[in-house]
């Protein structure tokens, strides 16, 4: 009875661990974005790691995947059983810390292909603790299923192919799209909220300065505000999240107005995504007003999407001769549309047709 539990734990650890690293390796780009947020200010405040937030998440998935190799073909077990609970102990103090504080609203455990809440994700971690004990307990149960050779050579050949396909979606796109903004997905449609969905339950938090110390009071204890206590701020306390569609925070902004309306029902719209243009390649930069002039000849309207500011928008046009005009959006919605800075997007009508990286550029079909 105890082998059996042991080999069920060594399969559904090692499976999970795979797909979870896989789904991960997938879109490295997207979950070093969600690294980035673990490092910032409001969360652990190490802005120094935001630089290498690419390449610790390469390791990671990396490590979660040739972990679950290791686990599932008896890899020198003393040593994967001994990583992956340093591992999962290190998950389970990030998703905790997470959904305790309520400071990353979702780990990027799975990417895009399955979002968790963080009490989800703990929950998840806690399972997976659960399974690796086990392990820990009947380590001399993990038996090799190959000879010392075979086995070198399989957990070498994982890391080979994790380095490869880090390295072809870095330089490409992702080989599956699970993103609201995927090709023949429509951006209109994602952003509609069906009828009788739940609404959001909004407390307002008004904060007074009493006696030199700001204090808050919930909208039935206004009556309790003392005499002299000075209005400091007021805040959205959100007591239930209502639903919240696919699309939330897409603008197309130009001279303070929105023309998403009206740019989504071009039939034939080129959108060229830098979300940043100061951090954009300047190989992808270049190739802008060439791609630009060749959807142009097509009937093609082009447009670029950027949350830089208008002297960086009018340096790069200077520097690269661009003629189209940019409109404003939100970083974190241009980099869930494409991960490449910048990308090319062709839309008709509101609906994707197709996204390629800077690098790709010749497949554009216009």
């Amino acid at each position: 009875m105890k082998n059996i539990i042991t080999q069920f734990s060594r399969i559904f650890v090692g499976v999970l661990f795979i797909i979870s690293g896989l789904i991960k390796l997938n879109d490295p780009v997207g979950f070093s974005y969600k690294l980035a947020e673990y490092f910032s200010e409001p969360v652990f405040n190490m802005p120094f790691f935001v630089p290498f937030s690419l390449a610790i998440a390469l390791f990671i998935v990396t490590l979660e995947i040739v972990l679950g190799v290791m686990l599932l073909i008896g890899f020198k077990p003393k040593l994967t059983v001994w990583l992956l609970l340093l591992l999962i102990i290190k998950f389970s103090f990030l998703t905790f810390y997470s959904a305790y504080f309520d400071v990353v609203k979702d780990c990027g455990c799975f990417g895009d292909a399955l979002h968790l809440t963080p009490w989800q994700s703990f929950t998840k971690d806690i399972v997976l603790l659960f399974f690796i004990l086990i392990l820990f307990i009947n380590m001399k149960l993990i038996k090799p299923i190959f000879s010392n050779k075979i086995q070198n050579i399989l957990v070498i050949l994982s890391i080979i192919l994790c380095a490869f396909m880090g390295y072809w979606v870095i330089n490409h796109l992702p080989l599956k799209d699970f993103r609201p903004y995927k090709v023949g997905n429509n951006i209109q449609k994602g952003m509609e909220i069906p009828e009788g969905a739940p609404k959001s339950v909004v407390e307002m938090i008004f904060i007074y300065k009493v006696n030199g110390v700001d204090k808050e009071f919930s909208e039935k204890d206004l009556d309790k505000i003392p005499a002299g206590a000075t209005f400091v701020d007021r805040k959205d306390k959100v007591i239930t999240e209502g639903y919240v569609p696919p699309i939330h925070d897409f603008v197309m902004e130009k001279d303070g107005s929105d023309y998403k309306e009206e740019l989504l029902q071009e039939p034939k719209l080129l959108m060229i995504v830098a979300y940043d243009l100061a951090l954009a390649n300047p190989d992808g930069l270049a190739k802008m007003e060439l791609v630009s002039k060749k959807a142009a000849a097509k009937g093609y309207k082009v447009i670029g999407m950027t949350a830089s500011t208008p002297e960086e928008i009018a340096a790069i046009k200077k520097q690269y001769g661009t003629t189209f005009d940019f409109y404003f959006c939100d970083a974190i919605p241009l980099k869930t549309i494409e991960r490449a800075n910048p990308s090319f997007v062709i839309l008709n009508k509101g609906t994707v047709k197709q996204k390629v990286h800077y690098n790709d550029t010749e497949d554009l079909v216009f």
